[in-house]
């Protein structure tokens, strides 16, 4: 069983979306696809594609495609902050905050308006390729995974792509659920539990972290932004090194297994609260010359 796993990392997954065409470009079919967080949006738009072209194409799978369309969404779509969230007024944060109402710093109606519009819950339902996203139910603390199977996936999908603090708690049934990453940023776990053998893992983490230049620590979008970025990083690098020593002892499990890790050699930057088209862009580029570079390492190692 092949298993695409995507992580976190906001909205630097753009980088990801790079990475992901030039891995179905090289002639990877993925049987599963796992998502954490941006990694939730990224599977849910494949699997809207692939869903679309199994009702539409006689059954016929087009992956490069789905990448393209894919790619497409974030070029059109991704193009300022204010295509994600808005700031909230400072009156109402406040209120909202004495009187125990937090609901976030910022307000993602503008991302969940686009997950609407892009996502038919037909296609989902039908896509031939299995499918999870995972989001962190607040009370218990427990990682769920879901499928769209599940009557409330997109609301699982708007958790997990909820970042803590700056975004505000999905509401599922009686619980509340956020980000998948307060767990784990890469659900490789998650695929090797469903059987997954062979394992494409792309990563918007290096191995290290950056220095940000004029941070200033009392501007409390930056202060959330760095702390999840240095938490994040290090669950990223804990998921991938568990995983590498799992695959390396699989032989003596008497199942070899395979796994290519894609992710940026050097620190992404991407200034959460000024980006621009051509930022997207840049880390799409970017993410697709890694995949290539990774892909070609790995091909020929087997030669």
């Amino acid at each position: 069983m092949k298993a695409l796993v995507l992580g976190g990392g906001s909205m630097k997954g753009a980088f990801q979306v790079g990475a992901i065409q030039s891995v179905l470009e090289n002639g990877f079919e993925p049987d599963m696809v796992y998502g954490i967080s941006v990694g939730a949006l990224n599977t849910t738009f494949l699997a809207n594609e692939t869903g679309r072209q199994h009702e539409e194409e006689n059954g016929k799978l087009n992956w490069p495609l789905a990448g393209r369309k894919l790619l497409e969404f974030w070029v059109k779509n991704i193009t300022q902050p204010q295509d994600i969230s808005t700031l909230r007024s400072r009156v109402m944060l406040g209120m909202n905050t004495l009187m125990s109402r937090f609901d976030g710093l910022v307000d993602p109606a503008p991302l969940h308006l686009l997950i609407r519009k892009n996502v038919k819950d037909k296609f989902l339902k039908n896509s031939p390729t299995m499918i999870k996203v995972g989001a962190v139910n607040v009370q218990s603390g427990e990682i769920k995974y879901v499928t769209p199977q599940e009557p409330h996936f997109l609301d699982y999908v708007r958790a997990s792509s909820s970042i803590p603090m700056l975004m505000p708690a999905i509401a599922i049934g009686k619980q509340m659920y956020l980000d998948g990453g307060l767990r784990e940023v890469a659900p490789i776990r998650q695929a090797i539990a469903d059987g997954a053998t062979e394992i494409v893992v792309i990563a918007c983490h290096s191995p290290h972290l950056y220095q940000p230049e004029g941070m200033n620590p009392r501007n409390l979008i930056m202060l959330v932004e760095r702390v999840r970025d240095i938490t994040v990083n290090e669950y990223a690098n804990s998921n991938i090194i568990w995983a590498e020593s799992y695959v390396d002892r699989s032989i003596l499990r008497g199942v070899p297994m395979k796994m290519t890790v894609i992710r940026p050699v050097s620190p992404l930057v991407l200034d959460m609260q000024h980006f621009t088209s051509e930022d997207i862009s840049r880390l799409i580029i970017e993410g697709y010359r890694i995949g290539i570079e990774t892909l070609n390492k790995v091909s020929e190692v087997k030669q």
